[in-house]
């Protein structure tokens, strides 16, 4: 089955060099060069999932999202080459499912549509009844992680996280207690030879830490050792 990608970015040479990657890995894309077009493009015809650029012209992509989400639940990764992280918690809140920062590497992208799509398709097969598959979830505690489809509970609730925290999560939990450097957790998220800054990771976790307390307040599973790492708390 080939799935529908729509790219949506002001960046003529980001369009046309994600499309060519893209179609690469036998995707079929729509291109947009701003938000008002996207609208009405989608609106006609849905995409299986949608890459959408911040800052743009007539309609930036956090309106685009919004108006998205009245009438589609398709996932959706922001490109982005802002740093603040309001808006990165704005987009969260608005139905963003991922973020990748400009200047980001195609395969982290693709990666991370992958990944994206299994989950709904596994999403979709859990609502017509399909068994879940043991061998895929972790549990720790009051944590469940199901790895094939990206889903996370704590306490028996559901947690919505995005694709990089759940893998930070997993990195942390599959051996508690022990210290799991920036590094290591950059490459469990990102992949090998991906450059992060050890920053990011840094607001991963103050972003994941949020996200439990606002379910738990006494959630305090996630530890820093300051100029090591991390741990997830045995």
């Amino acid at each position: 089955m080939t799935h529908s990608i729509a790219l949506v970015d002001d960046d003529q040479n980001i369009l046309t060099s994600v499309t060519m990657a893209l179609e690469a890995e036998g995707f079929a894309v729509t291109t947009y060069k701003d938000g008002a077009e996207a609208l009405a493009g989608l609106l006609n015809a849905p995409s299986d999932l949608a890459v959408l650029d911040i800052k743009m012209p007539r309609m930036d992509g956090m309106e685009l999202l919004t108006r998205l989400r009245k009438e589609s639940d398709m996932p959706v990764i922001f490109l982005t080459s802002k740093d603040e992280e309001v808006d990165e918690l704005l987009g969260l809140r608005l139905g963003a499912d991922d973020y990748i920062k400009k200047p980001f590497s195609q395969r982290l992208l693709i990666a991370r549509i992958q990944a994206l799509l299994r989950r709904n398709e596994l999403a979709e097969e859990d609502a017509g009844g399909q068994p879940v598959d043991t061998d895929q979830t972790l549990e720790q505690g009051n944590l469940l992680l199901d790895s094939a489809r990206h889903l996370c509970a704590w306490k028996g609730k559901p947690l919505n996280l995005t694709v990089t925290e759940f893998l930070i999560v997993r990195a942390l939990a599959q051996r508690p207690g022990h210290v799991k450097s920036r590094d290591q957790l950059i490459d469990a998220a990102y992949g090998d030879n991906v450059y992060v800054d050890d920053r990011t990771i840094d607001s991963h976790i103050k972003r994941l830490r949020k996200k439990f307390r606002q379910m738990d307040d006494t959630f305090e599973q996630i530890e820093t050792l300051y100029g090591v790492g991390y741990r997830y708390k045995e």
